[in-house]
C-alpha cells in the first residue's frame, strides 16, 4: 500500500461509510486510483463454468450495485466482478445509517435492503459495458414485490443479455423474509423459472447459487440437491452472517448482515461441506473474509474454483487485489502446482474436522 492510498483510507474513515464508499466508487469513475491492469499468469487462468478468467479472484456483489464504475474495475486487478443486487423496480432500501465499520475486528455490518437504481437504469450502463472483462450480476427482488421468486426471472431477462453470468440472491439478511426462499420446495420453485429464463436467452449463461452461512448441515444438504437437481453451474458461499460472535467493537449488536474478517473460518467451513455434498458436480466460489494470498489459497483448497472478496477493501484499499493475485501466484508455484484448478479441495479435510 502506498503512502497515498494509506493517507486516503485515513480520510475516509473519518466519515461516514457510506458517503465514503459514495466518494471511493467517484474517485474510481473520474480516474483518481491507480489502477494495475489485468494480472495473470498461466498458473492462475482459471475456467469457472464455462467462461475464462485471467485470475481466479473476484469482486463480490455489493461493492458497485448500480454498476456505475465498470471500466475502473476492470482494470483493478480482478478476474471477474459481480454487481448488483438489482430488483426489477428501483427501490432506496432500509433507513439510514445502515452501514457500519467494525475496525478493531476488521469486519463491516450492513443492512442496506437491496438499494439499486432498477434493472432499466442498469441494464442500459450494462449494455454499454467494457469488452474482455467477465462480469455477472447479482439478481434481487423487490421488498414490496408480490412474486419475488418471478423478480429473478425478470431481472436476468432483461440484463442477462449484457452480461456473463448470473447469481441467484436468496441469501441476503436484510430484506424480510427472502431467506425463506432457500427452503427446498420454494428454492426448487424459484430455480425452476430462473433457468427457464435463462434457457430462453439468446446466449445462455452460466447461474449461480448465492446462499446464506448460517444454515444447518441438513438445509445444506438440501440446497446441494436441488441445486444439482435444477441444473445450477455453481454455488458462490457464502453471503454475510447474522452471527456476531468474538466481536469486540460496540457497535457489534447492529443489525444486519456481518462480513469481513470474522466471516472467514465460518464461511470456509460451509464451503468445504459444499465441496464434500457435491464431490465435484458443481463449481464453488468461495468468499467470506478474505483478505490476503494465503485465505485465498485456503478457500481454494477447502474446494473453491474462485473467490471473491469485498469488506477487506475498506480496510486495505485495492491495492489489495494484486497483492492477493501476485501472493496466490506465488503459494501455488512454491506447492508444485501448474494451475489453480490442480490445488481445489486439496485441503478440504482439515476444514471438515469437528474441532476447528
Amino acid at each position: 500500500m502506498t503512502g497515498l492510498e494509506r493517507l486516503g483510507l485515513w480520510a475516509l474513515h473519518r466519515i461516514d461509510p457510506e458517503h465514503a464508499h459514495a466518494l471511493s466508487l467517484a474517485a474510481l469513475r473520474l480516474g483518481l486510483v491507480p489502477l494495475p491492469g489485468v494480472v495473470s499468469t498461466p498458473r492462475l487462468e482459471t475456467r469457472l463454468a464455462g467462461l475464462t478468467l485471467p485470475n481466479p479472484v473476484g469482486l463480490a456483489a455489493g461493492f458497485d450495485k448500480n454498476a456505475v464504475a465498470l471500466r475502473a474495475l476492470a482494470r483493478a486487478g480482478f478476474g471477474f466482478a459481480e454487481v448488483g443486487a438489482v430488483t426489477p423496480l428501483p427501490q432506496p432500501g432500509n433507513p439510514k445509517p445502515r452501514l457500519f465499520r467494525l475496525s478493531p475486528d476488521r469486519a463491516v455490518i450492513n443492512r442496506f435492503g437491496f438499494n439499486n437504481d432498477g434493472m432499466a437504469a442498469i441494464g442500459a450502463r450494462l449494455a454499454a459495458r467494457p469488452p474482455g472483462f467477465v462480469l455477472g450480476l447479482n439478481l434481487g427482488a423487490n421488498k414490496q414485490s408480490a412474486d419475488r421468486a418471478g423478480d429473478f426471472a425478470r431481472v436476468l431477462a432483461h440484463c442477462g443479455p449484457s452480461v456473463d453470468f448470473a447469481t441467484v440472491n436468496v441469501s441476503s439478511p436484510n430484506t424480510e423474509k427472502l431467506r425463506d426462499l432457500q427452503g427446498k420446495a420454494a428454492l426448487s420453485e424459484l430455480l425452476a423459472g430462473v433457468m427457464e429464463t435463462r434457457d430462453g436467452l439468446a446466449r445462455p449463461i452460466p447461474v449461480f447459487l448465492k446462499i446464506a452461512p448460517d444454515l444447518e448441515p441438513a438445509a445444506l444438504a438440501d440446497i446441494a440437491q436441488v441445486a444439482l437437481l435444477r441444473g445450477v453451474d455453481g454455488i458462490i458461499a457464502t453471503n454475510t452472517t447474522l452471527k456476531r460472535t468474538g466481536l469486540s467493537d460496540s457497535q457489534r449488536g447492529q443489525a444486519g448482515g456481518l462480513s469481513g474478517a470474522p466471516l472467514f473460518e465460518k464461511s470456509t467451513r460451509v464451503l468445504a461441506q459444499l465441496s464434500q455434498l457435491t464431490d465435484g458436480a458443481l463449481p464453488l466460489i468461495g468468499v467470506g473474509g478474505v483478505g490476503s494470498a494465503e485465505q485465498a489459497y485456503a478457500k481454494i483448497r477447502a474446494g473453491a474454483s474462485a473467490v471473491q472478496l469485498y469488506s477487506a477493501l475498506v480496510y486495505q484499499g485495492l491495492s489489495l487485489v494484486p497483492r492477493i493475485v501476485r501472493g496466490l501466484d506465488a503459494l501455488l508455484a512454491r506447492d508444485g502446482f501448474s494451475n489453480v484448478a490442480e490445488a481445489v479441495g486439496t485441503g478440504r479435510k482439515e476444514w471438515l474436522s469437528p474441532g476447528l
